[in-house]
């Protein structure tokens, strides 16, 4: 397969960028996207030309790292999938491939299509997370939980904080990826001790950070790789309006 590639290229975050095109070929239909660039950057390298700079880490849909705007969509034009599951034979043979890091003032550029998302990491340590006696391990009956509410607390905890629902809003909000971290933790009652803290910290650090308020459009949950629901953020908005009551 042949393709017109046309990538980001950013020296930093406050250099002026610009879309570069290379026309790459030989491009077998069972590879995935990433090994794609990295076929890119092997010719690139040959011709003594610098590398695209680009995030990637377990290749298995896991750690959320590989995250690019493809044809303008997070990841690319398939669901339910990152961009290192995403397999060169979705595309046509000469098709033009549009790729662009996220855009969001919270997740800076680095280098090219790798963006900064520390802020996400903060967000987390703002209360992600619960405290508990790290001792004896617990019986596993020793706290009883409802199935449904176990299942959807294990829907939420799939986020992988990729950031795609951030790209894909056009307000760039954080509210999935938020949500998803509040409802995994409300849902269970080891959470429930920490919650009021929590939902007031992190939703103040996701506003301190400058991500947007949610658009009501769907567009976050229609890109999430994880497909996470957009009902968590109904639910983060009933333990926040609760914190408030006190």
């Amino acid at each position: 397969m042949k393709f017109k590639l046309k990538i980001w290229r950013q020296e930093n975050a406050q250099a002026k960028g610009k879309f570069v095109t290379y026309e790459l070929d030989n491009v077998s239909d069972d590879c995935s996207f990433l090994e794609m660039l990295d076929q890119l950057n092997e010719t690139l390298v040959d011709k003594f030309d610098k590398p695209v700079c680009f995030d990637h880490d377990c290749r298995e849909g896991i750690c959320g790292m590989c995250s690019l705007y493809i044809n303008g969509r997070p990841h690319g034009n398939d669901s339910g999938i990152t961009t290192c599951q995403l397999h060169m034979r979705r595309f046509k043979d000469g098709d033009t491939l549009v790729v662009e890091p996220w855009r969001a003032k919270a997740f800076p550029v680095i280098k090219d299509l790798v963006v900064d998302r520390t802020a996400f990491d903060k967000i987390i340590q703002e209360g992600g997370y619960v405290s508990v006696n790290t001792g004896g391990i617990p019986d596993a009956n020793a706290i009883p939980i409802k199935k449904v509410d176990s299942d959807l607390a294990m829907d939420a905890a799939q986020c992988i904080g990729c950031g795609a629902c951030v790209a894909a809003c056009k307000n760039a909000s954080a509210m999935l990826f938020v949500s998803a971290k509040v409802s995994h933790l409300a849902l269970l009652p080891q959470g429930s001790l920490e919650a009021k803290e929590r939902v007031d910290n992190m939703v103040s650090k996701m506003d301190e950070l400058g991500f947007g308020y949610c658009s009501n459009t769907g567009a976050c949950e229609a890109e999430c790789p994880k497909e996470i629901k957009i009902s968590n953020i109904a639910r983060l908005n009933r333990e926040f309006f609760v914190s408030k009551l006190g």
